[in-house]
């Protein structure tokens, strides 16, 4: 992303605000990451874990994770368990878009600055703080803040209408918001994108439904076509599934306000698995994070991370910040990761790459070799693209010989790290930390696509899932469909395997999670970084097969994986 370096400290929603320093060494997604209620910090694997973020000025380098982050912002900023402050030491969007959204259309204003690292790095040893106006004051200094505008923005013919109200004032809202984004982000223009993809459905916490309410009762319609996430019940069956129906009801509300402002009906988070996938090079404005990653890498589009909210606005008006990974110059990798692979290894290895790669390169785009020999499938690279958003706040990495833009140059500031077996070693011990005895299996997180299914019904072909063990698979609608005339569902539920459209791992909830379960499976290293906090329950972690073993027997086998065990 291009930066404003003009200015050492700036201030990007103003708020006066004072309180105490909470710095967070690692980045955080606040969805996943964060009690939307409390401002607790639940991300278990975070070293903050347990700290409270409300009435604190929180510094940390930038978030991470989940593009939904900013819903949680909102709603943090209504019920009044913000934070008083946040800080950054590096370009940031999702946060940044929730606070200017709560005070935008819910007069609850949250302060967001960005700091170089010497002001950051000297906040950070302060006790307490103070944001005043135009100033930061802490201990004994006073530190200008400046505000960027939006006065150099190049817009055309057509944004200057959107933006004086010619369509309406949902759609003006929509382009004041974009083009104050884009000043925080030195964008000097906007660009065309083909299509949009809405993340903001899910029933996280009301805050989204009051939005998206909101503008559609102010009459936003979307102008290109724009595809929705996963949402928070199987939209035709939850009444049939126990749900609770204030929160089914709410939930559909969601779902049918942006299906009403335009959205294809699709409550999938994995788009790329529809029948018209974007191109390479293609400029479009997803939401979503594994999504986000998988288009930019795999496919080879073009999309920058968006916050929710703003993949609205960007709907609305067909129209983004022409800044970070549009623009070629930054889809360059700043750092390589050279990975060691074991002799053998399984399907597993994938997410466990992404999750370490993310790790090893929390905020910039890395290049992964050493894999050039390894023959990944799309669900493989899907798994790996999906972990890497868990711990990296880049929109895409490359993997020499498999992306299309893997072979890109290093930046001149390029750094370089491994990833060796024992971290992938140390990595199977901290995903597999509770009891063998597995009440759940979770498969779809992302969206399982159909190839995953087959596997699945083949690797249980003649056997069935424990009853004690309750199997559950998440799809999207067009996955479903095509795995039902494949007759893929009918041999499933043979198998004892339960499938939900709709929803997925990051929306569910009980009764349809079962609650009775205290420890669950799955083979995705995005669910096994979240599950903890969503849930509270232990998470163990394996291949499919694995998976699908332990459907079966109920127990996950300790120790390490044959692939991953020493050679005496």
């Amino acid at each position: 992303m291009m930066t404003n370096t003009e200015h050492t400290a700036v201030i990007f929603v103003k708020s006066d605000a004072d309180g105490q320093v909470l710095t967070c060494t690692e980045g955080l997604s606040f969805w996943g990451g964060v009690d939307p209620d409390t401002g607790q910090i639940i991300d278990a694997l975070h070293p903050d874990h347990g700290a409270s973020l409300a009435g604190k000025i929180v510094l940390m380098p930038t978030s991470r994770g989940s593009c939904s982050g900013s819903g949680v912002m909102l709603q943090l900023a209504r019920n009044g368990q913000a934070p008083a402050a946040l800080v950054f030491r590096e370009e940031e969007d999702i946060l940044t878009l929730g606070a200017l959204i709560a005070g935008l259309l819910f007069d609850r204003p949250i302060a967001v600055l960005r700091l170089d690292a010497a002001i950051y790095d000297a906040l950070a040893q302060a006790d307490d703080a103070e944001v005043r106006g135009d100033a930061l004051l802490f201990e004994d200094r006073t530190i200008a803040l400046k505000t960027p505008g939006a006065q150099d923005l190049q817009l055309t013919d057509a944004d200057m209408r959107m933006k004086a109200g010619d369509g309406g004032k949902a759609q003006k809202i929509a382009m004041d918001v974009l083009c104050l984004m884009a000043a925080a982000q030195g964008a000097t223009s906007l660009i065309d994108v083909s299509r949009a993809h809405i993340d903001g459905c899910i029933l996280a916490h009301d805050a989204n439904l009051d939005f998206a309410e909101k503008m559609q009762e102010m009459g936003a319609k979307t102008v290109i076509p724009t595809t929705i996430n996963a949402i928070s019940v199987d939209r035709e069956n939850w009444t049939k599934q126990g749900v609770v129906p204030i929160f089914g009801s709410k939930a559909s509300r969601l779902a049918d306000a942006y299906v009403n402002m335009g959205a294809q009906a699709t409550f999938t988070c994995a788009p790329y698995l529809l029948d018209d996938v974007p191109a390479e090079d293609e400029a479009i404005g997803w939401s979503e994070s594994n999504a986000v990653i998988y288009a930019n890498s795999v496919l080879g589009a073009r999309t920058q991370k968006h916050p929710d909210y703003l993949d609205l606005f960007i709907a609305m008006t067909g129209r983004a910040p022409n800044t970070g990974v549009y623009l070629t110059e930054n889809r360059r990798p700043q750092c390589e990761i050279r990975v060691q692979l074991p002799d053998t290894y399984d399907d597993a290895i994938w997410p466990m790459l992404g999750w370490l790669a993310g790790s090893k390169s929390p905020n910039g785009i890395p290049v992964l070799t050493g894999l050039e020999h390894a023959t990944p499938t799309t669900d493989d690279l899907k798994a790996l693209c999906a972990a890497f958003g868990t711990t990296s706040a880049a929109p895409m990495l490359h993997v020499r010989g498999h992306t299309p833009e893997g072979t890109l140059p290093l930046r001149d500031d390029a750094i370089y790290c491994d990833i060796a077996v024992a971290d992938l070693i140390d990595l199977w011990g901290t995903f597999n930390a509770a009891n063998d005895q597995v009440d759940l299996i979770a498969i779809g997180s992302p969206h399982a696509s159909l190839t995953e299914c087959r596997n699945f019904s083949e690797l249980l072909e003649g056997r069935k899932c424990s009853p004690a063990t309750k199997t559950i698979l998440t799809v999207g609608r067009n996955t479903l469909a095509l795995a039902t005339k494949e007759g893929l569902v009918t041999q499933l539920e043979a198998a004892g395997v339960h499938i939900f459209p709709d929803i997925c791992w990051c929306s569910i909830t009980e009764p349809v999670f079962p609650t009775a379960a205290k420890v669950l499976m799955t083979n995705s290293g995005k669910y096994s970084h979240y599950a903890k906090g969503l849930t509270g329950r232990d998470v163990r972690f394996g291949s499919l097969k694995n998976c699908a073993d332990v459907a079966v027997n109920g127990i996950a086998a300790a120790g390490l994986p044959v692939w991953l065990t020493p050679k005496s």
